[in-house]
């Protein structure tokens, strides 16, 4: 079987880009598969972070990519169709996440199908985090092309069928990753980091934007003692400055330790063997790759009730839900944690989640899926 592969690749930033390496890797032992990419991601007003391209010291898994897409430049849709044509695919693989780009997609798919060719999407999200006029319409535009989806969550299913309510698709959960490295002693972490050796330390890792609900998070450390800690670690889109606010208003400065910045992959596992539990106070969510780098260095996680983040936790056995996105049920669950030493407890829990969510089962339904679509 041969598969064209359109998604973000390295050296491009992100989780979607570090799946997309993962799940090339796994297609390939099963699969011919070509990947494509973009020359231009975001033009530059668009794009909210610093830098649309990894570190140097990220680590680069030598796939082989063809750069070709520029989301804004309409005659690059036309040639990364051709190129895709001519390395005759029995079917090409989408990455989506936004309406931004389903006007390039959409056309690429389009003339895709027009040769013949099927389009399988690939399903980060259905609905964007952040809802702006005329998504609705780009979404359908672009799903309409398509021939089949892969969904990485339940809750998505609904949103799916009511923009096509005859998709044919699957459900299979975000696997988890495995690329980062192994967990280092904590002591040697937290010293690195500056934290405190004997603190309760929660981490809040990953891209800082408003749905993530980092406020939140803040705002439940005024119901907890200072034997609690937070590390925050990530590159914020957008402006930090109200969170420093809250902080300072909140005089929790000495509590929290703060990386806002870029997190290159060689220093991940610090901030995961540093923690005792990784928080997600999402207001929205589809599912997470945050969850799966956490359970990766055995780390339990907590997380709002919202979106598919719940299916990829088993409650009270890798991690906690909190029902209400609400700081006070944040600073309960996080006593509650505590209090019961969960952590010991749920790392066995956490090494069968592990075995049992492998990028080699979501490859294998994905070619099921394209030989029931061809």
């Amino acid at each position: 079987m041969r598969i064209a592969f359109l998604s973000p690749f390295y050296p491009f930033r992100g989780g979607i880009a570090q799946f997309s390496d993962s799940l090339y890797i796994s297609l390939s032992e099963n699969a011919e598969v070509k990947a494509f990419t973009f020359t231009r991601q975001y033009p530059k007003p668009l794009f909210p972070g610093k830098t649309q391209f990894v570190s140097e010291s990220d680590t680069n898994r030598n796939i082989p990519v063809t750069r070709l897409l520029d989301s804004i430049n309409p005659l690059t849709y036309y040639r990364t169709a051709k190129e895709i044509i001519k390395f005759n695919p029995d079917v090409v693989l989408m990455s989506y996440w936004m309406p931004f780009f389903a006007p390039s997609f959409g056309k690429v798919a389009g003339l895709l199908r027009k040769n013949g060719i099927k389009v399988i999407l690939l399903l980060h999200n259905v609905i964007a985090h952040e809802k702006r006029f005329g998504d609705e319409a780009l979404t359908k535009y672009f799903f309409n092309r398509c021939d089949g989806f892969v969904l990485l969550n339940k809750a998505s299913e609904k949103d799916l069928l009511s923009i096509v309510p005859n998709a044919k698709y699957i459900i299979h959960p975000h696997p988890l990753y495995d690329h980062y490295g192994s967990k280092i002693d904590k002591l040697t972490a937290r010293n690195f980091l500056g934290v405190p050796a004997d603190k309760k330390t929660v981490l809040f890792f990953g891209f800082i934007r408003d749905y993530k609900g980092l406020d939140i998070l803040i705002d439940s450390f005024k119901e907890l003692d200072d034997s609690y800690h937070l590390i925050i670690a990530g590159e914020v889109y957008g402006d930090f400055k109200k969170y420093e606010e809250q902080i300072s208003r909140l005089g929790l400065a000495g509590r929290i330790s703060l990386h806002v910045k870029y997190i290159p992959e060689t220093e991940i596992p610090l901030y995961f063997s540093a923690s005792d539990v990784c928080v997600l106070p999402y207001r929205t969510a589809t599912q997470s790759g945050i969850i799966g780098m956490s359970y990766h260095f055995d780390l339990p996680v907590i997380v709002t009730n919202t979106g598919g983040l719940a299916e990829m936790v088993e409650e009270n056995t890798t991690g906690l839900i909190v029902q209400k996105v609400d700081s006070a049920e944040i600073a309960a669950a996080l006593k509650k944690y505590f209090s019961e030493d969960m952590k010991q407890e749920f790392i066995p829990n956490i090494l069968n989640y592990k075995s049992a969510h492998s990028w080699g089962n979501l490859s294998e339904s994905i070619i099921n899926l394209v030989k029931n679509t061809v």
